[in-house]
C-alpha cells in the first residue's frame, strides 16, 4: 500500500505544510500525514498573518520559496504595513485573512505540488532502528517507511482543552488529541514538559452594534508579502477596536474561583505576551480598559474574531462579561473561549538544522519546539524540510546565521536558550534588524535559496532584476544634480531649509521627510531618469541611501561577531577537563552542546570568562 518515502512529515498545519513544500520543491518524495484532511493549513487562533516581526518572517519564507506569503496574499481581506511612522528596520506587513480561503488555498497549493502525497491517519509512534528514525506507525497500524521524520504536532500532543471547570481530551476544538509519541520519546531519553495557550470567543458579527466602535481600515497601498506578482484584493474589510471597562472586569472576576489557571488545573507555561483576558485584569489591576481587536474572520462569513479576549472562564462568564463591551451589547457566541494545554520539547535537544541530537533523521518543527505563532511555526517547518532533503542527499545542513535573516535569529535562540514559555519573535531580538528588514528579504535569501534548488528561476530572476535596479537608481542620484529653483517650493512644503547651491539628488534624500517617490515627481531631471523602475525598487534604493552608514555599522558588526561563529566546536568536546570553567557554564555545555564558540558565547549563564577560557583550551 505504502511506498517507502524520502520524508515523511506528521502534522498538516503551518510547520507540516511548508515542511512538505520545501522538502519535495527540492525533490524529496514526501509524504503528509494529517489527522484531517480538512483542516490543512488551519488558522487555529486569529485569521491574520505578520505583525511586527513575525511579517518580516513570511517575507523570509516567501524570498526562500516558501508558500506562506503566497497564499497569505491570495487570502487575504485586508492588509497594513505596521509601524509606518518609524524606521524601515520596523516596518512590518500584517494581513486578516479569509480562514477558510487561507486552508483551502493551502491545500490547493500542496496539491499541484510534484513529490508530495496526503495520507489521513494518526502518527502513532516512530520507527527507530540503530538510533536512526526510518518510518513510522500509524493509528490504523499501517508502517512507512522513510529516510527522514518530521514532527510538526502543534498542540495536539496529549493536548487537554479547558474551559472553566470542564476539561476534554483534544488537539483542537472538536479535534482529538495525539497520543503515543511523547511516551516513545521520553523511554527513549528525550524530555518533554507542558505549555498552554489559548485563544477567545467566536461570535456572530451580526450581533454587533459597529457604530459603538472604531474602524481600522487596510492601507491604501496593498504590497502584501510575496516578492511574486500575486494577486491581490481589489477591496478590503474594515477591523474594528473596542475596550473592556470596569464592569467586564467585575464581571469577568466572578469567574476566577473557576478558573482553571488560578485553580491550579492548567500545569503549562502560558504566552507571557499574549496573556488571556482574566490574567490581563489581574495582572494589570490598575488598568481601566484594555484593548479588542474585532476581526472578520472571511469573504462570505459572518464569523468574528474577538482579538485580545482570549480565556477559559466558564462560558456563561465570558458571554456575561463580553455583553458589557461596547457594541456587544446583544451579542452572540459562535463558541466560547478556552485554553489548551500540550507537550513540547525543550529545543536544545536540537542541532541548528532541527534535528534530534538522541535519534538521528528525526526533526522536530513548530509548537513542539516550543514556540507560538503560524509564521515561527512556518519558518521552522521550512527549514526542517531543507535539511531533511539535504541530510538523505548527503549535504551540508543549511543553518542561516542571525545577521542573515530572522529565522537565523529564532532557531538560534530556541536551540542555544531554550525556551520555558512559548516563543514569540519580536524585532528587539534580533541584533542586526538594520540588516533584516521585511523590504529586503528577497536580496538577502533568494539568492542562497536558489543554489539549494528551492527558489525557482523566476525568483531569481526577479531578485536579481531588483538588485541590479537598485544599484542603477543608486548611481543615477549620485550624478543628478537639483536646481535651487526647482526644489524650493518641494523642500518649503516639507518643513525643509532651500538649498544654497546646487545638490546631488542622493544628498537631498537624506533631508528628513524627503522621499524618493515624491521628491522623483518634483524633479523633472528625476522624473525621466527614473520613471521606468518599479516602486519597490526605488523604496529600496532609497533606504539603502538614507541608512547608509547604519547598514555599514551593522555589518561590520556581524563580521565582527562571524569570527566566533566560524569557530568549530567538536561534538565530543570534553568539557570536564576544563577545571576552571564555571559549574553553570559547565553543566550548560554538556547538555546543549554547542557546535560553535559563537553559539556558545550566547547560552544563558555563559559569561565571557568562560568562552575565554575555553578558546584557550581549543587552541586560540
Amino acid at each position: 500500500m505504502f511506498n517507502k518515502y524520502d520524508v515523511i512529515v506528521a502534522g498538516a498545519g503551518h510547520a507540516g505544510c511548508e515542511a512538505a513544500a520545501a522538502a519535495a520543491n527540492m525533490g524529496s518524495k514526501v509524504l503528509l500525514i494529517t489527522m484531517n484532511m480538512q483542516t490543512i493549513g488551519q488558522m487555529s487562533c486569529n485569521p491574520a498573518m505578520g505583525g511586527i516581526a513575525k511579517g518580516q518572517i513570511v517575507r523570509e519564507i516567501d524570498a526562500m520559496g516558501g508558500y506562506s506569503g503566497i497564499v497569505s496574499d491570495l487570502s487575504m481581506i485586508q492588509f497594513r504595513m505596521l509601524n509606518r511612522s518609524k524606521g524601515p528596520a520596523m516596518w512590518s506587513p500584517r494581513s486578516q485573512n479569509d480562514r477558510m480561503l487561507f486552508s483551502a488555498k493551502w491545500r490547493e497549493m500542496l496539491e499541484k505540488t510534484e513529490n508530495v502525497s496526503f495520507y489521513q491517519d494518526q502518527v502513532k509512534s516512530l520507527i527507530i532502528k540503530d538510533g536512526k528514525a526510518c518510518g513510522v506507525i500509524t493509528g490504523l497500524g499501517h508502517h512507512i517507511y522513510s529516510k527522514t521524520v518530521i514532527i510538526t504536532s502543534g498542540t495536539f500532543l496529549n493536548g487537554i482543552i479547558h474551559i472553566g471547570e470542564k476539561q476534554f481530551s483534544g488537539g483542537r476544538v472538536a479535534e482529538k488529541a495525539s497520543t503515543g509519541i511523547t511516551e516513545q520519546l521520553v523511554s527513549l531519553g528525550f524530555e518533554s514538559d507542558r505549555l498552554k495557550t489559548g485563544t477567545p470567543p467566536r461570535v456572530d458579527g451580526r450581533s454587533l452594534d459597529y457604530t459603538k466602535m472604531d474602524e481600522q481600515p487596510g492601507d491604501n497601498e496593498i504590497t502584501g508579502f510575496s516578492y511574486l506578482n500575486t494577486k491581490k484584493p481589489t477591496k478590503q474589510i474594515s477591523c474594528w477596536i473596542t475596550y473592556t471597562n470596569i464592569e467586564v472586569h467585575e464581571m469577568l472576576k466572578t469567574g476566577f474561583d473557576r478558573s482553571p489557571m488560578f485553580a491550579g488545573r492548567i500545569e503549562g507555561v502560558g504566552p507571557r505576551y499574549c496573556p488571556s483576558i482574566e490574567d490581563k485584569i489581574n495582572r494589570f489591576a490598575g488598568r481601566d480598559r484594555h484593548q479588542l481587536f474585532v476581526e472578520p474572520e472571511g469573504w462570505d462569513t459572518v464569523e468574528v474574531y474577538v482579538n485580545g479576549f482570549s480565556t477559559s472562564l466558564p462560558e456563561e462568564v465570558q458571554y456575561e462579561a463580553l455583553k458589557k463591551v461596547q457594541g456587544f451589547e446583544n451579542v452572540r457566541f459562535f463558541r466560547p473561549g478556552y485554553a489548551i494545554e500540550y507537550d513540547y520539547f525543550p529545543p536544545t535537544q536540537l542541532t541548528h538544522a532541527l534535528e534530534t541530537k538522541l535519534v538521528e533523521n528525526l526533526f522536530f518543527a513548530g509548537q513542539i519546539n516550543g514556540t507560538t505563532g503560524y509564521e515561527e511555526a512556518a519558518c521552522q517547518g521550512l527549514m526542517a524540510g531543507i535539511n531533511a532533503h539535504l541530510k538523505i542527499t548527503d549535504n551540508a545542513p543549511l543553518v542561516l546565521k542571525r545577521s542573515e535573516a530572522y529565522i537565523g535569529v529564532l532557531i538560534d535562540d530556541l536551540i542555544s536558550k531554550g525556551t520555558e514559555e512559548p516563543y514569540r519573535m519580536f524585532t528587539s531580538r534580533a541584533e542586526f534588524r538594520t540588516l533584516l528588514r521585511q523590504d529586503n528579504a528577497d536580496l538577502r535569501l533568494t539568492e542562497m535559496s536558489f543554489q539549494l534548488g528551492l527558489a525557482n528561476q523566476e525568483r531569481m530572476e526577479k531578485a536579481k532584476t531588483k538588485r541590479e535596479g537598485v544599484e542603477k537608481i543608486k548611481s543615477i542620484l549620485k550624478d543628478i544634480s537639483v536646481d535651487i529653483a526647482e526644489s524650493t517650493e518641494y523642500l518649503t512644503e516639507r518643513g525643509n531649509t532651500p538649498m544654497l547651491q546646487k545638490q546631488k539628488a542622493n544628498q537631498l534624500l537624506l533631508r528628513p521627510d524627503v522621499d524618493l517617490i515624491s521628491l522623483t515627481k518634483a524633479i523633472p531631471s528625476l522624473q525621466t531618469a527614473l520613471q521606468d523602475f518599479p516602486e519597490d525598487t526605488l523604496e529600496q534604493a532609497e533606504i539603502q541611501i538614507k541608512y547608509d552608514v547604519y547598514i555599514k555599522k551593522e555589518k561590520d558588526l556581524a563580521a565582527r561577531t562571524s569570527e566566533l561563529e566560524n569557530l568549530i566546536i567538536p561534538r565530543e568536546f570534553d568539557y570536564d577537563r576544563i577545571s576552571s570553567l564555571s559549574n553553570e557554564a559547565l553543566q550548560k555545555f554538556k547538555k546543549i552542546r554547542p557546535e560553535t564558540l559563537g553559539q556558545a558565547s550566547r547560552i544563558s549563564g555563559v559569561n565571557p570568562t568562560d568562552i575565554q577560557i575555553l578558546m584557550v583550551y581549543m587552541g586560540r
